[in-house]
């Protein structure tokens, strides 16, 4: 299903590998359909390389939505959705295994989330770890994965503060806002 909203978006529905997907394209540089070829790719690689993380994600997400965010992916708890920045899933400088790898991380988010619920903060390092170790578990899984492989373990050698920093979502926002505006100005 396609919608128009605001300013010209693009809103589709999808199920992609059984997942229902909400790509919300903002940007009239980027092909939906570039978006949908690309997540199938990395949710392919999932379902081949790590298939009970893939029967999981069935299991403890509502579905994934695309669109413009100030982070490669989240886990929104409330919904139970996985979010996959739209920018970086077109981004040809990022490979497929780094978008599933994405989707590996906040899928554990959305694993714990279904085991303990909302974690206090104080406990944000070591789920932000867990998860960076299941992306570490995909990367080896994979044949070409050591851009994967190489970002989790590095990600692992930060310190508490580093491996889970605070964000203000409000600059990131912001800064995303600027950038697309930008973007539209070159169109």
């Amino acid at each position: 299903m396609l919608e128009r909203g605001p300013e010209m978006t693009e809103i589709e529905q999808r199920n992609i590998h059984g997942l229902p997907v909400r790509i919300v394209n903002t940007r009239p540089d980027i092909q939906t359909e570039q978006v949908v070829q690309r997540l199938a790719a990395a949710l392919g690689l999932i379902a081949t390389y790590a298939p009970r993380c893939f029967r999981r994600l069935h299991q403890d997400l509502a579905g994934l939505v695309v669109e413009r965010f100030a982070c490669r992916g989240a886990f929104f708890p409330d919904t139970r959705a996985c979010l996959v920045e739209l920018t970086f899933t077109v981004n040809p400088q990022h490979t497929l295994p780094e978008i599933a790898a994405s989707i590996v991380h906040e899928a554990m988010h959305a694993r714990v989330a279904n085991w303990c619920g909302t974690l206090p903060p104080e406990h944000r390092a070591r789920e932000e770890r867990l998860c960076r170790r299941a992306e570490l578990a995909f990367g080896l899984a994979l044949p070409d994965g050591g851009v994967v492989v190489e970002r989790a373990r590095a990600s692992l050698t930060l310190s508490e503060r580093d491996v889970a920093p605070v964000v203000d979502w409000r600059v990131a926002a912001r800064r995303v806002a600027e950038v697309d505006a930008a973007a539209r100005r070159t169109q």
